[in-house]
């Protein structure tokens, strides 16, 4: 097969997937589109929940490279012009819900698989290669990427799939999501009565807003943590005994979700400090790895990325890699350019070609 039928599997398969609806915790049918298409290419896979596995036989001399994109997608937001579930092609642009995040990636890493495995093709890697389609990627789900991990088999390095414009995101920010609360004691706010946990809260919010960590990313910057909600009171007579908030903490690669949590909750004079999950940590993988010095051969600039994906759930290497661009997903008519998933197409072969 030319390159260029590859790429117009490509673009068919995105078509379809586009017009499959695919919201996060519903990636059924999407999946279903996704297995025919493979069976139909003459490749076996495995479905585990909603996400979809090829794996063939390893050579165990060979590392193994795990190519992975998500299936699923947000709910399209109400300023889209077109029917974000209509995929429409005008000139180079595709346009469709998850077509950028991350359909382009989904289509162009399968087609490379297809592409080094033919036998048929002047193409030779040095990898063993596993692909990993992945569903509830948009919510950090227990049924996405977490579900398939014990599956796999022991993975050297992963490239996701995720738009980065071709150029490789070598870190990645984390996300820890805290619930905060202090308490105080009601009381008839007329009579100077109870305790008021708004008061009580002010100093730990005031910290919370002033911090600074000490260790700055130069690929990341610093790690950051804002207070996003407050909640507190019934009636504007009533002194409230809880003020309970939220904290969003983004840690870049130097500090690990459970090492701030403690810090954080040390530091607090009166409020109580919960994590709703340690999970989603920040990566990086360092820049003289031999994939990413590929990358800098072939003239990609390395950066670091404040977008999570899946790699905050891996535990072995990875980078960023896609097509496309961050600041189009999650927006409004929605986009991939035909010409990003071939050019995707032919640097991925080039880069894993031996």
């Amino acid at each position: 097969m030319s390159r260029n039928q590859y790429l117009d599997d490509a673009v068919e398969l995105l078509s379809k997937l586009i017009g499959t609806p695919s919201v996060s915790r519903d990636e059924s049918r999407a999946a279903d589109v996704l297995v025919g298409f493979i069976g139909k290419w003459g490749m076996p896979c495995q479905r585990i929940g909603n996400n979809i596995l090829i794996q063939e036989a390893l050579d165990p001399a060979k590392p193994t490279l795990l190519l992975n994109a998500h299936i699923d997608t947000v709910k399209p937001v109400a300023t889209w012009t077109r029917d974000p579930f209509t995929p429409s092609i005008e000139g180079d642009r595709l346009y469709g819900l998850g077509a950028n995040d991350c359909g382009g990636g989904l289509v162009s890493l399968l087609q490379v698989y297809r592409i080094l495995r033919d036998k048929t093709l002047p193409h030779k890697t040095n990898w063993n290669l596993v692909y990993l389609a992945s569903c509830e990627e948009e919510v950090s789900g227990q049924n996405g990427f977490s579900l398939a991990l014990p599956q796999l088999p022991k993975i050297d390095v992963a490239i996701v799939g995720e738009p980065t414009g071709m150029q490789p995101a070598i870190a990645e920010k984390g996300l820890m999501v805290i619930d905060g609360i202090a308490r105080g004691k009601s009381g008839h706010a007329a009579r100077n009565e109870g305790v008021n946990a708004i008061y009580e809260a002010l100093d730990d919010l005031l910290w919370l807003r002033d911090y600074r960590f000490e260790k700055e990313s130069p690929l990341l910057g610093s790690t950051k943590m804002t207070v996003t909600v407050v909640q507190s009171g019934t009636q504007h007579n009533v002194v409230p005994d809880e003020c309970r908030f939220i904290i969003d903490v983004r840690p870049n690669e130097y500090y690990q979700n459970e090492e701030l949590f403690d810090f954080l909750q040390k530091h607090m004079k009166k409020c109580e400090l919960k994590a709703r999950s340690f999970r989603l940590s920040s990566s990086h993988i360092p820049v003289d790895n031999p994939l990413v010095q590929r990358c800098i051969q072939m003239g990609m600039q390395p950066f670091g990325s404040p977008t999570l994906s899946d790699q905050a759930l891996m535990p072995f290497l990875s980078l960023k890699l896609g097509p496309g661009e961050s600041s189009r997903s999650h927006s409004a008519d929605e986009y991939i350019c035909l010409s990003e998933i071939a050019d995707a197409i032919n640097k991925y072969v080039t880069l894993l070609s031996a």
